[in-house]
């Protein structure tokens, strides 16, 4: 439908009591970024077509990727008997946008886009970013209270920092159940796999970074098929929506739940790598499980593409190469080392475990912030799992202790960390292998200062308080 018409419509509606006459419906709006780096502007809408988008002052009209859809019960994990239908009523609009230097600007029923940077040198890294209501583990976030849950105010203080591409490295969505009757931190919040939920745990408190700059979105554990995966196909994941990988039936999980990596360039000779590691397990994977055969492939295409430049940073879900920590119940604490299906799967191509043009990886999963650096030869880990998840606050020790490790053969040369803290994490390019990161608390302030240079990385402060 041309765009005047789609306003026609709308119009009507309008008149009807719906909206202030002449004004569109509430929509988000976004961009990500995808393979090779071509963009695509993202828009989600309840309205009887896809808008027209402005490129540079001439509309054209967005493809539909996903209509509105009551999709395929997928049962919630953590507490079965509670599952419903996932309902999505408005559209998944999309349409790619030039390279990036080619074009002015793009806008959308007059909301301007954010365009592209060739070679981004300002990126804002967050994870892990949505409230935890969850049965089976008797979690219950106060979602309705900031101090408790400050996705927004940290989505706010990253816009403001003016950000050229922000990178999430996934677990978007935690409002799996119900909030439990005269709970009045969560009283109230949506659950379940639908877009309510979708909406209030990341569109409604990100708007602000998501118009702020271009994304990279990586995909977490919570978005894989038996969780969130419907909705992360739909709607963030920036590659085609294909049949059978959209993770409405449990018979195509084998696809669904596991996809190819993918290159971004920014500029200097590196990419950023971006990997799905959704489905992987800390239990281990062993040869003839399904996952490990298909991470074993990813690593094999992960190989090839950092082939592709001399320099590249990783980024996905789960870190091989960082530590948590767990309290047992006599109370004493045992550090846990990287995710172990991923060290097995890559281990079994490469006893580094990671190409050998990545200088750092990327990740979130542990709900801390975290940098790792070796005397080895592996690449530095950073761990961004802060940005409004309920937080880890087992204490890390302020020094690894001798012999401990994330990874076999991993020898941890500096190690700093932030413990139940929230925040948002920044790159800035200072050379072509060398970045100043930051770690911000929720508003903005700076807690930490590190320098990646190379595959090293050394930071200011051991252990923030």
């Amino acid at each position: 439908m041309p765009f005047a018409a789609l306003f026609a419509s709308l119009s009507a509606a309008l008149l009807a009591g719906c909206a202030t006459v002449g004004q569109p419906p509430a929509f988000s709006s976004y961009v990500v970024l995808s393979e090779r780096g071509a963009a695509v502007a993202r828009v989600l809408i309840d309205a009887p077509a896809c808008p027209d988008i402005v490129i540079d002052q001439r509309p054209q009209p967005m493809t539909l990727r996903a209509p509105a859809a009551t999709v395929a019960l997928r049962p919630t994990p953590s507490a079965p008997a509670d599952s419903k239908p996932a309902a999505f009523p408005l559209l998944t609009c999309e349409a790619p946008l030039p390279a990036a230097g080619s074009y002015a600007g793009a806008s959308v029923l007059g909301r301007t886009l954010p365009v592209p940077a060739v070679a981004p040198q300002r990126i804002v890294v967050i994870g892990d970013t949505g409230c935890r209501l969850q049965k089976s583990s008797n979690s219950y976030q106060a979602c309705n209270r900031e101090a408790d849950y400050p996705f927004a105010a940290i989505a706010a203080a990253a816009a403001a920092w003016r950000p050229e591409l922000v990178i999430h490295v996934g677990d978007y969505h935690y409002r799996e159940n119900a909030c439990p009757d005269g709970n009045a931190g969560c009283a109230g919040s949506p659950w379940g796999y639908g877009w309510d939920a979708w909406n209030a745990d990341f569109f409604a408190p990100g708007a602000a970074l998501l118009r702020a700059a271009p994304w990279i979105m990586a995909r977490g554990n919570h978005e894989n098929c038996a969780r969130g995966g419907q909705g992360y196909w739909r709607l963030l994941d920036p590659r085609p929506l294909l049949p059978g990988r959209d993770c409405n039936a449990a018979s195509d999980d084998a696809s669904g739940n596991y996809s190819a990596p993918y290159a971004v360039p920014i500029g200097q000779d590196t990419q950023l790598l971006v990997m799905d590691t959704a489905n992987t397990t800390w239990k281990g994977l062993k040869p003839g499980d399904l996952g490990y055969d298909k991470y074993r492939e990813l690593y094999r295409q992960l190989d090839a593409l950092a082939a592709q430049a001399p320099r590249n940073i990783g980024i996905d879900h789960h870190p091989l190469l960082g530590m948590g920590a767990d309290r047992k119940a006599d109370g004493a604490i045992v550090l846990l080392p990287g995710d172990a299906g991923l060290q097995q799967a890559f281990g079994s191509l490469n006893p580094q475990l990671l190409p050998a043009g990545i200088q750092a990886m990327l990740s979130g999963h542990v709900h801390l912030w975290e940098q790792v650096s070796f005397a080895s030869g592996h690449p530095s880990q950073f761990i961004a799992g802060f940005s409004g998840t309920a937080e880890d606050i087992v204490p890390l020790p302020e020094r690894l202790p001798d012999g401990v490790t994330p990874a076999p053969g991993a020898v941890v040369e500096q190690f700093s960390s932030w413990v139940d803290g929230f925040g948002f994490m920044t790159m800035e390019r200072q050379g072509a292998d060398r970045w100043l990161v930051q770690v911000h608390d929720l508003q903005g302030r700076v807690r930490n200062t590190c320098q990646l240079d190379g595959k090293r990385s050394r930071c200011a402060v051991a252990q923030v308080k």
